[in-house]
């Protein structure tokens, strides 16, 4: 990838720095997703945190059982209809995640320069000078040399919760470390991660497919985040697994890149998923502190060319326990925006953290800010040029919209669609203005029942930045006359000017198909 400059059109006032942010009904183009879990999980909290901003709940199968998450996900049902705001369901598997065990939650006081014995014996208590793993190879995966992080689960990185070890020996099925760094470790689990060590475990291990055929189907899962993911085939695994579950033959695989490995096979595994999530937690450790940001930079513009939804992750770990972020959490939020990142996403924040909507509000508001001064015109110029010549005939339809209304200064883009890709298309060029993505149902049968498609489709375009679905009448179909045609858009604008976003004498682009042909028209409103 060449290196481009941040190319701002006009100069920044100062003075409209401090003017106050307008307020919109969509604050900002880039989606958040928020992990729920004990700070996160009822009705009230999360109503708040779909009205600060979050588009998609994450659950997280790391910790608590399906239970706890159930009643977590029934409670997120209840916000959305009192709310009325979309919210998609993320599944987040554990994957082949070594842990500590510590039964009693007594903290656990690490001194530096002392030596501690990791074991597979899970019977052991953990104490100071000896910490049982869920893992039986360790031994066989390490050398003497090799470096050992371990943390509460989604640590922080902090050195008074987080230790690092060097392995000093291997002895038998033990594994002998010295502690670099006093720390004090609190809680029943922690996270542990060898450097650019490969473990011997499968990707999706047959918990994660237990909580998947369980939970997952009852709870129709829009996205599937494959932890760990490390070659192009865990993905496709991961597929074959889902195609064999009805209802989840639907669910978009996002690969979650968390190591060295998953790295060094990133175009392969990109062109096998449906989108890519950045683990920055666990890529951190693997990577030298000055490499972070250039595979951040590298791994989302090739999400960007090639039209799939780039997440990242851990941006504000200190709002875990304060109110405002650091000055460089901001500006790291900041910069994943004008990198081009489809969405953020929000792990021990909103899930342990203390103040959950108001991290989701923030990060939002950050966001939008970022937005104003993203280089659109640099980055459509790029994104034609990567496409080349000929352009496919929905390629040539999205670019053309997206360019007709910034050209008009349109005040959104509505986009007539029944699978969500012609939207998701549009968004790819990232217009500066909302794009309203008109999901229009389907009948289907499965030769048992007729069902309508659309509700997931719809949810599934939350996680792409600058798509704002609505769920059409089934009644007005995708391809239709004119009449319907006209119908069905009367009732999308009036659906936008009920929430502030299109008002009189507005400019608005239309993508829809007539008939066999797709069409690209600009309207004026009357009053």
């Amino acid at each position: 990838m060449h290196s481009t400059h941040l190319l701002l059109e006009e100069p920044i006032r100062m003075a409209s720095i401090l003017e106050p942010s307008k307020r919109s009904f969509f604050p900002a183009m880039t989606k958040i997703v928020g992990t729920l879990g004990p700070k996160s999980r009822s009705v009230d909290v999360i109503s708040g945190c779909l009205t600060a901003g979050m588009c998609v709940a994450r659950f997280d199968f790391s910790w608590g059982d399906a239970e706890f998450h159930q009643e977590t996900v029934e409670n997120l049902k209840v916000a959305v209809k009192s709310t009325k705001k979309l919210c998609a369901v993320m599944l987040d598997t554990v994957g082949p995640e070594l842990q500590v065990l510590n039964r009693s939650e007594h903290p656990i006081s690490l001194q530096a320069d002392s030596l501690v014995v990791l074991t597979p014996n899970q019977d052991k208590e953990a104490t100071s000078n000896r910490l049982p793993l869920n893992f039986g190879g360790l031994s066989k995966a390490v050398k003497k040399g090799d470096t050992i992080f371990i943390g509460q689960y989604l640590f922080t990185g902090s050195e008074t919760t987080s230790v690092w070890l060097e392995v000093t020996e291997v002895d038998g099925e033990d594994v002998v470390c010295l502690i670099k760094n006093s720390a004090t470790l609190a809680g029943s689990l922690y996270t542990l991660h060898v450097s650019q060590i490969r473990i011997d475990l499968p990707t999706l291990t047959d918990k994660d497919k237990e909580v998947i055929s369980t939970w997952g189907v009852q709870n129709n899962i829009d996205f599937l985040s494959l932890s760990y993911t490390r070659h192009a085939e865990d993905v496709r695994h991961a597929r074959e697994f889902l195609s064999k579950l009805d209802d989840l033959n639907q669910t978009q695989i996002f690969a979650k890149i968390e190591n060295i490995e998953g790295l060094n096979h990133f175009d392969e595994i990109l062109q096998e998923a449906d989108g890519i999530i950045l683990s920055r937690g666990n890529l951190g450790i693997d990577l030298p502190p000055e490499k972070v940001f250039l595979f951040q930079k590298a791994a989302v513009y090739k999400c960007n060319m090639a039209g799939k939804p780039a997440v990242i992750t851990r941006v504000v770990d200190s709002m875990a326990d304060n109110l405002r972020p650091t000055r460089a959490e901001a500006t790291d939020v900041a910069n994943a925006v004008l990198d081009g990142s489809d969405a953020i996403l929000l792990g021990a924040e909103t899930l342990r953290g203390l103040y959950p909507v108001e991290t989701i509000s923030t990060v939002n508001k950050i966001c939008a800010e970022a937005e104003k001064v993203f280089n659109q015109d640099s980055y459509f110029k790029k994104a034609v040029k990567y496409v080349g010549e000929p352009m496919t005939h929905l390629e040539s339809i999205a670019s053309s919209a997206t360019r007709a209304a910034i050209k008009v200064k349109a005040s959104v883009i509505i986009c007539f669609t029944s699978t969500g890709k012609a939207a998701r298309l549009i968004a790819k060029y990232r217009p500066t203005m909302p794009v309203i993505s008109v999901v229009i149902p389907r009948l289907k049968t499965n030769q048992l029942r007729w069902t309508f498609s659309g509700a997931f489709e719809a949810r599934q375009s939350l996680i792409v930045r600058g798509i704002f679905p609505m769920l059409a009448d089934p009644r007005h179909p995708a391809e239709s006359t004119n009449a319907t045609n006209e119908s069905i858009l009367k009732v999308a604008l009036d659906h936008g000017k009920a929430f502030g976003v299109i008002k009189s004498h507005d400019r608005i682009v239309v993508c829809q198909k007539v008939g066999d042909a797709s069409v690209v028209k600009i309207i004026e409103l009357e009053d």
